[in-house]
């Protein structure tokens, strides 16, 4: 077969295929995601940057791109890799090839490689950086370039967004601050059908700053890397916890954590897809749901600090959800909104009106 590009793991591990989407040499984190769909949500969620994304699910491409669904502007990853991709989708909807998407954003793709494979050696081995090149690049000088390749550091700060941006609706009943560490789109979308107008702004705002717009509630986005990169942000949270209402996903669970004196954690090849069960101990309820995080808030940590559990996960028991009611926060490592995925977990959207209401009752008792 005439492949044209191929890809190198850090291990030596090279599969062979075919490039689509810009024409470009790209290093990155490897790492694996099992969602049937949504390959269009994982390309333009900012909690991707600096990874190449391995899809499991082995037909990529088949229903296109349409203008409605991204995430975001650009797409933050480095990379796709996928078993079998369709250039010519059927669906009403699509507007452009998934190729065109990421040419146009200057991310690759490489297809027709064994992605079963790929991801049993990022299972066993944990997650690794590797590199989509030219078929003519030897293994040798691929190897001598990811040796060289430093891992970026500060991911948040080159996906927030620079200035503040408003997403309003006509009869508004809250206004909620959302500090962006690189928000997904149907978040804030989810926010205003709860009646709320949506300031978002960038990763770096300061406490004094937020008070200036005197929120009825915090909110905290998801966002790449380690959550230890957040100083500022982490900061704000300890000083308004149980000042102001705050709701935190993904990200803004783990600077919860932090900011409440836990401690977190790099996963050996973290939770990614649209299909992982948690557990909510409240309610005894299981929930499938979204996900995409290499770090986890560490759960023995959480003993030392004022944090009730929530939320665990069934697969490996790590810690998805956190709260503390006479603070008015609480947060879940996972994705409620559901885009792409199921939508069992919705209703914490709710619960985050719910505790602005319990607030306003309290300040003016």
């Amino acid at each position: 077969m005439n492949y044209n590009k191929k890809l190198v793991l850090a291990d030596g591990t090279e599969f062979l295929g075919f490039g689509y989407g810009a024409d470009v040499e790209s290093i990155g984190e490897v790492v694996f995601n099992t969602s049937m769909v949504g390959y269009q949500e994982v390309a333009t969620d900012p909690s991707y940057n600096g990874q190449i994304v391995v899809m499991t699910y082995p037909l990529i491409g088949n229903y296109g791109i349409n203008t409605e669904d991204d995430e975001s502007i650009g797409v933050a990853l480095n990379g796709f890799a996928v078993r079998d991709y369709n250039d010519h989708p059927s669906n009403f909807r699509s507007r452009k090839t998934f190729a065109k998407k990421l040419k146009d954003n200057n991310v690759p793709m490489i297809s027709g490689i064994d992605t079963r494979k790929l991801t049993r050696i990022l299972r066993d081995k944990g997650t690794m950086n590797g590199i989509i090149t030219n078929i003519n690049v030897t293994k040798e000088e691929a190897l001598n370039k990811l040796n060289q390749y430093v891992n970026p550091t500060n991911q948040v700060s080159k996906v927030s967004s620079p200035r503040c941006w408003e997403s309003k609706v006509d009869h508004p009943k809250y206004r909620i601050v959302c500090i962006d560490f690189g928000t997904k789109l149907n978040i804030i979308h989810k926010l205003n059908q709860c009646n709320c107008d949506v300031l978002v702004v960038p990763y770096n705002t300061t406490v004094d700053d937020i008070l200036k717009y005197e929120p009825d509630g915090l909110f905290l986005s998801n966002g790449p890397g380690n959550p230890e990169d957040n100083p500022i942000a982490i900061e704000v949270v300890r000083n308004l916890k149980g000042k102001i209402p705050i709701f935190g996903i993904c990200l803004g669970h783990q600077i919860i954590a932090l900011a409440s004196g836990a401690k977190t954690y790099k996963m050996k090849f973290g939770h990614r897809g649209s299909n992982h069960p948690v557990k909510n101990l409240m309610t005894g309820k299981i929930e499938i749901t979204s996900q995409n995080h290499s770090y986890a808030v560490d759960k023995e940590s959480l003993s030392n600090t004022d944090l009730n559990i929530t939320h665990l996960n069934l697969l490996d028991d790590t810690v998805e959800g956190i709260e503390n009611k006479d603070k008015y926060i609480f947060s879940v490592q996972y994705h409620p909104e559901s885009s792409a995925g199921p939508e069992d977990s919705e209703y914490l959207f709710g619960e985050f009106m719910k505790n602005i209401e319990r607030f306003k009752g309290d300040q003016n008792a």
